[in-house]
């Protein structure tokens, strides 16, 4: 049996939050493979299925998220759960939003859920790190991944939980470069970028200045009768 387990906090009014990403990412899991409903089982809730013949077992630990390594730590000593049997999904502030990354062990990166389970398990589970973006000063974090998720972040979420649900067997089976490519594919491009060389548009002009600059320029008389009136109007130029 392979264990995937979401984290998040328990609640909801935490429930939209960037911090629930990976609560959002196994409720996705269990709609489109039809998992029956979660039951409280070692303090989370839980739900067993089968994708593509491999079983697995889904889990949003309910001990908020500090304390989320309790949870799975009661999983893999009642099913006797090696660390290559748990992936873990979770918010990623050094990624951009929507971007993915999957591997085993590495550092917590400050995130407590993370570093609660490797309490319990060490660092050798697989980590499925889900880009939320970074708010662009430490001052800022709390309030960002404690936050809702913009209407605008939809355009990315939606296709990457999608296709995350859509590729679950892919966790199972251990195949992080098949995940990674496939969560890739299905993201929405983004729009192509100006090249360095391109020239910028002209400024437009208004109708009375192209007028005015189109209009043939009037040549004033140096001598005669004309040019002694405008010489005693306006003065002689030196």
């Amino acid at each position: 049996m392979h264990l995937i387990v979401g984290l998040g906090n328990p609640g909801a009014e935490y429930a939209a939050h960037r911090h629930n990403i990976g609560f959002l990412a196994v409720d996705e899991i269990a709609r489109q493979h039809s998992f029956p409903p979660f039951r409280q089982k070692f303090s989370a809730l839980v739900s067993e299925g089968v994708i593509d013949g491999e079983k697995i077992m889904l889990m949003k630990p309910q001990t908020f998220m500090n304390r989320s390594g309790d949870s799975v730590a009661q999983a893999v000593q009642f099913y006797k759960l090696s660390p290559a049997d748990i992936s873990v999904i979770h918010d990623e502030l050094d990624l951009a939003p929507g971007k993915v990354r999957v591997k085993t062990g590495g550092g917590n990166g400050g995130h407590n859920g993370l570093r609660s389970i490797e309490s319990h398990l060490g660092k050798d589970f697989i980590r499925i790190r889900l880009g939320i973006g970074h708010p662009g000063h430490k001052d800022r974090v709390h309030s960002h991944v404690l936050s809702n998720f913009h209407k605008a972040e939809n355009e990315w979420l939606e296709p990457l939980l999608d296709a995350l649900a859509k590729n679950a067997a892919l966790i199972a089976k251990g195949d992080a470069a098949g995940l990674m490519n496939k969560l890739a594919l299905a993201m929405p491009s983004a729009p192509k970028a100006e090249t360095a060389s391109a020239k910028p548009a002209p400024k437009a002009q208004s109708h009375i200045r192209q007028a005015r600059d189109s209009a043939p320029k009037t040549r004033l008389p140096e001598s005669g009768p004309m040019a002694d009136m405008l010489k005693k109007l306006f003065g002689k130029k030196d």
